[in-house]
């Protein structure tokens, strides 16, 4: 017999938490002064941005974000030089981190600049695993030249036959549109999966002057409407209720497509982002196989992001929903495909939320009640 050994090893089940980045932002425009130019800055609700930064359409953003955002609220910053894109940025900040969403504060006005935000934060997909979208700052009415009208034909025509799903556009009628949106989606009493047009939130802040056109014809809501109809993304009233809130944050999906609402898209890419940690720790691991126990096991393990989005909260009778809804039987499906490959299908379900609510009220004069 051989002498006695004893060997302890300490395994690792991947059981621990994984670090998401929503509601972090990477912010990008134009530096306010030379000293600020190409450098990525953090920053946060505690941060003095009037000192921080130079006098910029940029800066402006980030006052209007950090407003509306609240509480515990993060992002980076980087200010271009005058020799840089806006791709350029993206590709320098994700060297050094990692981001929800990509706002882009200097207006892009023509289809392309959408288009080419759009491919490239679906190559980071390709190259880095991370899944990003964007809100786009596009052209606000020129009150010397343009009705209202004028500009609303130039805007529709300004994404007419685009489909870039991860493109949010935001007409800066007040001059810090993209910011009060991009703080608002940052709002941690709410969930990724709410919408901006939620009242409950409460109003937006901060939001600059009122535009008029060149006539000094105010914004109604009738070129609101125009604009959201056109998948721009912009603020809204109601009348005889105080305050100023949002519309829906809408993508520039094409028609029948099923991201065409940010709040879709928001839990589809928190969810790819954990699943794909969750994959890749599954590489070559042999608790991993074709045999029936083995798929159940696993099944389980895929299904952990969803079931943690779809946690819900009961508070005095009232519940606060998940972000999704729970699991059900059959959300998840795993199928092999040669005895080296796999592929896992899951299904997330959104809750149904009221954007357009019609009351009807009746009159009885049955005389029923004497």
């Amino acid at each position: 017999m051989s002498l006695g050994k004893v060997q302890v090893n300490n395994l690792n089940l991947g059981q621990g938490d994984i670090q998401g980045v929503e509601r972090h932002f990477l912010f990008i425009g134009r530096a306010g002064s030379v000293d600020e130019e190409s450098q990525l800055y953090s920053v946060g609700a505690q941060t003095d941005l009037e000192e921080s930064f130079g006098d910029s359409p940029l800066r402006d953003q980030l006052i209007a974000a950090q407003l509306n955002a609240g509480q515990n609220w993060t992002a980076a910053v980087y200010p271009l030089a005058d020799d840089e894109t806006i791709i350029d940025a993206i590709d320098r900040a994700n060297e050094v981190q990692s981001f929800e969403m990509v706002i882009v504060c200097d207006e892009q006005n023509t289809s392309g600049g959408l288009t080419d935000i759009h491919d490239h934060l679906t190559s980071l997909q390709a190259t880095l695993g991370r899944f990003v979208s964007s809100l786009v700052a596009v052209p606000g009415i020129d009150v010397a030249t343009q009705t209202w009208s004028a500009y609303e034909a130039a805007t529709v025509a300004l994404q007419a036959g685009i489909a870039a799903h991860l493109v949010v556009p935001v007409p800066q009628l007040h001059g810090n549109n993209v910011g009060v949106l991009a703080g608002r989606l940052c709002d941690r009493s709410v969930s990724i999966a709410d919408s901006p047009m939620r009242v409950a939130t409460g109003s937006v802040l901060g939001l600059g002057d009122a535009p008029v056109d060149t006539n000094d014809d105010p914004l109604s809501l009738a070129t609101l409407e125009t604009l959201a109809n056109a998948r721009m993304s912009v603020p809204q009233w109601y009348s005889d209720f105080e305050g100023i809130y949002w519309s829906d944050a809408q993508t520039l999906d094409a028609a029948g497509g099923d991201y065409q609402y940010l709040e879709h898209l928001r839990p589809v890419h928190k969810a790819s982002r954990e699943v794909r940690v969750l994959a890749i720790r599954r590489v070559a691991n042999r608790t991993l196989n074709s045999t029936p126990n083995s798929i159940e096991l696993n099944k389980a393990y895929f299904m952990k992001p969803l079931r943690n989005m779809s946690k819900s909260t009961t508070i005095n009778g009232t519940m606060f929903p998940g972000e999704i809804t729970p699991p059900i039987e059959g959300d998840i499906t795993i199928v092999w495909t040669s005895n080296k490959s796999v592929v896992i299908y899951l299904i997330l379900r959104p809750y149904n939320s009221p954007k357009e609510i019609t009351v009807n009220i009746m009159l009885d004069l049955s005389s029923k009640g004497e």
